[in-house]
């Protein structure tokens, strides 16, 4: 960890101190995935099947979940483990059911309506990993906007454990969220899998979820293959940012920073804080409560990325936040709402003392899928919408024709598209004709 001055930085500085962890052979990795794709387009199953075996290290009887798993996976949760997922569901379905947006319909000029409406996207592929750790929270966050948006197939893929079966949380949460289609496959076969269709896993038209290097890679790759499947969005590695100024908790902040680290080596969580003095507690408090978690070897190597940034002002830091455009946002500051308009790049904001990420993550409402390393700029976090797609609707009357057409006509002239202009043309002659 490394405590920063922000003004004592040069430009280069300043770019080497908000670099994220570099995505380590990243060439290697898109090789590696489109191999994988390769083999599960041309062997299907028996692709899956002996891929799976290759790095999960178990051969599972069936890809597919059957009645009796998910019946085994409902008693082997405590009855408060599954009054928690209850309630995130809940949580999460209220917020992305209030997403919907009503048909429009809009007369752009007499005669002339336009519309549009929504439909589900047909058949959507959800990845929840498994790997460090299984991610029931992830299940709940893609399984409930697919089921409010009405997809008709909506197949789950998550990797099995050494037994041979799916994590039974995942296994539970996706049941009631509405998922009966889960399959035990995961990485980049599971996605190549559900983008391209096997005998046992239908073909998706889009995919969601995150994963690691090879599954974001062979996601990347299906979505560029016409034969392939749509990806929700771009995303690197987790990543926080908190800024903080002489109000904040070190003991809170230090915690924000490690619930992000815990999860991969290549985490990064940052503060930029305008109290010195915080920064100094800050690392204090990481270091201490680092001694008391479980997922050491992980720390271990993403601590070092941890980086606290010392400024002068929160306008400062704000602009410093717009310009990384963090994956989650935390405004630990006094009247945190007063800064939330000057936030123009984040894919979560979470206001004040009392907002930890890790309520995001679980069970608040909005979806935890979010843009990372950097995409935020331009990218929003999962919603009902990304499940659907919009279908425009024009209806033109005679009269609105012969109003608008010309029009038409004109500019289609100006790129010299004739056959443009002339299918509005024998319609106005058709109408002339019948006049006389």
């Amino acid at each position: 960890m490394r405590i920063l001055d922000w003004n004592s930085l040069s430009t280069v500085q300043r770019a080497q101190a908000l670099q994220r962890p570099a995505q380590l052979e990243a060439a290697a990795t898109r090789e590696a995935a489109q191999g994988i794709i390769d083999a599960v387009r041309r062997d299907g199953d028996a692709a899956v099947l002996a891929l799976t075996e290759k790095y999960d290290a178990v051969r599972p009887d069936s890809l597919a979940v059957s009645p009796e798993e998910f019946a085994a996976a409902e008693r082997t949760l405590s009855s408060a483990q599954t009054a928690a997922i209850e309630r995130a569901i809940v949580n999460v379905r209220r917020f992305h059911a209030a997403q919907g947006a009503a048909p429009l319909r809009v007369e752009t000029a007499p005669g002339v309506v336009c519309e549009r409406y929504s439909v589900p996207i047909r058949a959507v592929g959800l990845y929840v990993p498994a790997g460090s750790a299984p991610l029931p929270s992830t299940a709940v966050m893609l399984a409930v906007p697919a089921a409010i948006a009405g997809c008709p197939v909506r197949v789950m893929c998550t990797p099995p454990a050494r037994n041979g079966a799916a994590d039974p949380a995942v296994l539970v949460a996706a049941r009631r969220s509405g998922i009966s289609q889960v399959f035990k496959a995961g990485g980049a076969q599971a996605i190549a899998a559900m983008a391209y269709g096997t005998a046992t896993i239908p073909k998706c038209n889009k995919l969601f979820g995150p994963g690691n290097a090879y599954v974001t890679a062979a996601k990347m790759l299906v979505a560029q293959d016409a034969e392939g499947a749509a990806a929700d969005l771009p995303a690197g590695v987790t990543e926080v940012m908190v800024i903080a100024d002489d109000s904040a908790r070190a003991e809170f902040v230090a915690a924000d920073l490690l619930a992000q680290a815990e999860h991969s080596p290549e985490a990064q969580s940052l503060l930029v804080t305008t109290s010195a003095s915080l920064a100094e507690e800050v690392v204090r408090q990481v270091k201490a409560q680092a001694k008391s978690l479980t997922r050491s070897s992980v720390l271990a190597k993403s601590i070092p990325h941890i980086r606290l940034l010392i400024v002068d002002t929160l306008d400062a830091a704000i602009h410093i936040a717009n310009d990384y455009a963090p994956e989650h946002l935390l405004l630990e500051v006094r009247e945190p709402r007063r800064w939330l308009p000057r936030v123009s790049a984040a894919g979560a904001v979470f206001l004040g003392h009392w907002s930890p990420e890790s309520v995001g993550d679980y069970c608040s409402g909005p979806n935890h899928t979010l843009p990372t390393y950097g995409y935020a700029k331009a990218h929003s976090g999962l919603s009902l919408e990304d499940f659907q797609k919009r279908i425009t609707v024009q209806e033109l009357t005679p009269g609105g024709l012969e109003d608008l057409g010309p029009t038409a006509q004109v500019l289609a002239n100006l790129e010299g598209l004739d056959a443009h202009a002339a299918a509005v043309s024998v319609r106005l002659a058709a109408l002339a004709g019948a006049r006389r």
